[in-house]
């Protein structure tokens, strides 16, 4: 994938070969964020389309995927060292993608259930959560609807 191989890039690696086959199938990869090149994917083509302002590439979440049959957006943050999409960060991307028509779906993913853990009580209600060592379950900060649009 041609990614600098830190925890976090790592992470983003599972995310794309992992969870996106896994929960988001069908999505493309739209966006993908290096921590040393700092842009290894952008589909600006695919962004104009959705009617997301490009020039906001620098407060997008990690990893975007894309279910053009869904119009599903996936908005999801790897987190190793900083935070998980929190109400303040969920509000910070409605802002950015407030002009896209697709559905959001946004998701948080940790390498493991220690990195998880520190970062819990900050995950905003609403979203879901993904944690790489155990890829084939998901978290659900809302009791009422598995994975999708509400």
């Amino acid at each position: 994938m041609g990614l600098s191989l830190d925890k976090h890039n790592k992470l983003e690696v599972a995310i794309v070969e992992d969870f996106g086959p896994r929960f988001a199938p069908g999505a493309k990869l739209i966006y993908l964020g290096d921590t040393a090149k700092n842009i290894l994917a952008f589909d600006k083509v695919t962004f104009t389309k959705l009617g997301i302002p490009v020039s906001e590439h620098g407060k997008f979440p990690d990893v975007i995927l894309y279910n053009s049959k869904k119009k599903w957006l996936f908005l999801i943050e790897a987190v190793t060292a900083h935070g998980p999409i929190s109400a303040k960060r969920q509000i910070e991307l409605e802002e950015i993608f407030k002009k896209c028509k697709a559905g959001k779906i946004y998701l948080t993913a940790f390498l493991d259930f220690a990195t998880y853990k520190r970062y819990a009580h900050d995950i905003a209600w609403g979203t879901g959560v993904w944690i790489a060592k155990k890829p084939l379950h998901m978290i659900h900060y809302n009791g009422d609807k598995f994975l999708g649009l509400r």
